[in-house]
């Protein structure tokens, strides 16, 4: 009977308990208006894991990470979970992550051989996602020297050598891979991308040296010219001792006077593109500034052939006055020319008829940044007066 006794209470108290649970509401349901947010705080349901975990705001997924991250757990467990980690941000494509915890699980130092090498190659793949090409190959090879036969590996260092320009190394890879699996497709692409890329390269540099030949060939030809003309180029650097029988110290001599022939500075060359030519008839054409410095203004000629005369440009250029002229007095026949000898501080007057070879072969006249340049003032105006007033002054 006792027995029948408890068995009848039990029913009882689950008819009460069954009772209850239809008529209160359960206080720990997910609300109706936010379930969404608070499911997706569920460890289980996340459709992704918090940058930072903060225990209060998410105590289970604090625990279970303090179970995975257990340092007295052997170091290939903790390394397959960092491996693991590193997946899941890899998935996300959270490279920069993916790498910290491959690093992490590689810093375990396990015995797993298998498991070091993905962890390589897995980095080297987040790696290369990040533009950190050479920090990929290095993992790359670093995984092939465990295991020599590894595809992924493989492909990812020729993946990297392509990218870094290296060719003849991506050829390399792919032989070495394809040796091991001789039908990959993506090794056979690669190989065939890498062999291109590498013919391209090699043209580009043979066309590139012969141009490079070309230009000093034309260079030197330039250098010729101005040397039998006599015309001076005045070099910053001090000059090699005469008598010298070094070739070294000779060509290092040539190539510093025709790396004069560039234009630097306020030159015409950034200015315009100008720069002496030497043209087919064996003629110079040089680029020549002109200065009004009463009222600092300038004049650019890219192209002046060496037999012209001043005059023949001052008449073309003033045919009609600048805007700069208001008193209308820069005519060509009360213009007069000078250029100056910083050395001697003397002015040297250039009559119009001269031809610009004859001013560039005066003694005392040096071209300097590939430019020649005179100063144009108004004869008999009061700033000529004042301007050659306490200077000496030479007729050409």
């Amino acid at each position: 009977m006792a027995s029948t006794a408890v068995h009848s209470d039990s029913d009882d108290g689950m008819d009460d308990f069954m009772d209850k649970f239809k008529t209160q509401r359960y206080r720990n349901a997910l609300s109706e208006n936010n379930w969404e947010e608070e499911f997706d705080k569920i460890p289980m349901f996340m459709k992704k894991a918090p940058e930072e975990i903060d225990p209060q705001k998410h105590p289970e997924l604090a625990c279970i990470q303090s179970i995975l991250h257990d340092e007295d757990r052997p170091p290939e467990e903790q390394a397959r979970v960092l491996k693991d980690e590193g997946n899941a941000f890899f998935k996300e494509k959270n490279y920069q992550k993916a790498v910290v915890s491959y690093s992490a699980g590689l810093k375990k130092k396990c015995g797993d051989q298998e498991l070091n090498v993905v962890l390589l190659t897995n980095r080297a793949a987040a790696h290369y996602y990040l533009g950190n090409i050479r920090s990929a190959l290095n993992d790359a090879a670093a995984a092939t020297r465990i295991k020599p036969d590894h595809l992924k590996a493989l492909i990812r260092g020729a993946q990297c050598c392509i990218d870094l320009r290296r060719f003849p190394e991506a050829l390399e890879w792919c032989d070495q891979g394809l040796r091991l699996h001789s039908t990959d497709t993506k090794l056979r692409e690669l190989r065939a991308s890498a062999d291109k890329h590498k013919r391209a390269a090699e043209r580009d540099a043979r066309k590139a040296k012969v141009k490079e030949k070309k230009m000093l060939g034309e260079k030197e030809a330039l250098l010729a010219a101005i040397n039998d003309r006599g015309i001076k180029l005045y070099q910053s650097v001090k000059p090699p001792q005469h008598g010298s029988d070094s070739e070294e110290e000779e060509e290092e001599s040539s190539s510093t006077r025709i790396a004069q022939l560039s234009l630097d500075g306020l030159s015409s060359k950034e200015l315009t593109g100008a720069q002496v030519v030497l043209d087919q008839q064996g003629s110079l054409h040089w680029p020549v500034l002109l200065l009004y410095p009463e009222h600092q203004q300038s004049d650019f000629i890219s192209a002046f052939h060496e037999h012209s005369c001043f005059v023949d440009h001052l008449t073309h250029m003033f045919e009609e006055l600048p805007p700069w002229d208001t008193d209308r007095k820069y005519l060509p026949r009360n213009l007069q020319l000078y250029f100056e000898d910083e050395g001697k501080e003397t002015l040297y007057q250039i009559h119009p008829e001269t031809s610009l070879l004859e001013v560039l072969q005066h003694k005392r006249f040096f071209v300097k940044a590939g430019t020649p340049s005179f100063i144009v003032l108004v004869r008999g105006s009061s700033f000529w007066k004042q301007y050659l007033s306490g200077k000496k002054t030479e007729k050409l």
